[in-house]
């Protein structure tokens, strides 16, 4: 599939371009997911990381990618890296209604679910349920914030330093419990993940008498923007300010090279809303992820 709108013949089809090239959709979507950087940056760090890693980074069913054309620009995109939903990044409910008949006219494997701008998300899981009869549950709503100015909290015990190799265990451990914590799949799995944010040197720790306890990784920086994630407490540490002051430092760290600072929150979560906004984080945008149902015609 290759800059062809569809499997088979060469044009876009109701505004959409597909192709299962990274080097074509990075020529044709690239400025696009740069010219907004914070509110781009998990496809940012996606692609960064099929560019360096390989497009088998997620997975052995290749990925997928899109771009919506309009006169002069491309307005939204698509990256669906297998095994994990679509993303679609910008464009309006039109364009989102518009990609969901395109993939259920595709043939080949269906989504199961769609991630993108509330709005958006919503179109496109109507869309597909109306289209293929199956039904499309919201599963998620998350918050991105962008930091405005820090706003250092008073600090606990301790200070921070960056996660070595003699961290792994911990390490490894916490990131299953962050997994649980909220209930999703967290990239790779604990051994990989620890692999990769030990080898770039982005995970920050809070250690107190000695010991870690709390974390906060970074991405690495994408376009002038890095995203922080999988900040965890152990439940029995919680509630000493700990989260609160290795994101502090992260955060400064962050601004200090010349980068934005972002995360993502679950919207329905008051304390870790509360935490990011006391520490000057403002909201950008809000997003939704569905799941769909089984298809009805299956036997």
């Amino acid at each position: 599939m290759a800059g062809d709108g569809g499997p088979d013949g060469p044009g876009a089809k109701g505004g959409w371009r597909r192709t299962g090239s990274l080097d074509e959709f990075l020529a044709a979507a690239g400025p696009f997911l740069r010219s907004r950087p914070a509110l781009h940056t998990v496809a940012l760090t996606v692609t960064d990381g099929l560019v360096r890693r390989g497009l088998d980074l997620y997975g052995d069913e290749p990925p997928r990618f899109g771009w919506h054309e309009a006169p002069g620009e491309v307005p939204a995109a698509l990256l669906w890296t297998p095994p994990f939903a679509p993303m679609l990044i910008g464009g309006d409910e039109a364009a989102a209604r518009g990609l969901a008949r395109v993939l259920a006219e595709a043939g080949g494997p269906a989504p199961g679910g769609i991630g993108a701008r509330v709005e958006q998300a919503g179109a496109f899981a109507g869309e597909w349920a109306r289209l293929t009869g199956r039904a499309a549950r919201r599963t998620f709503r998350k918050r991105l914030y962008r930091l405005g100015a820090l706003t250092r909290p008073t600090a606990p015990p301790g200070r921070a330093r960056v996660a070595g190799e003699g961290d792994r265990t911990t390490l490894e451990r916490w990131h299953d419990g962050f997994a649980a914590d909220v209930g999703l799949t967290v990239g790779f799995g604990a051994a990989a993940w620890a692999d990769a944010g030990l080898a770039r040197g982005g995970i920050r720790l809070w250690e107190d008498g000695g010991l870690p306890v709390a974390m906060a990784v970074a991405t690495p920086p994408a376009a002038g923007a890095v995203r922080i994630t999988t900040v965890y407490t152990p439940p029995h540490l919680r509630g000493r300010g700990y989260a609160g002051a290795v994101t502090a430092d992260l955060s400064a760290r962050i601004v200090a090279g010349g980068d934005e600072a972002v995360l993502f929150t679950d919207s329905a979560n008051p304390t870790s809303n509360g935490l990011y906004r006391r520490l000057g984080y403002e909201p950008l945008a809000d997003f939704a992820e569905y799941a769909f149902g089984a298809d009805p015609k299956s036997p």
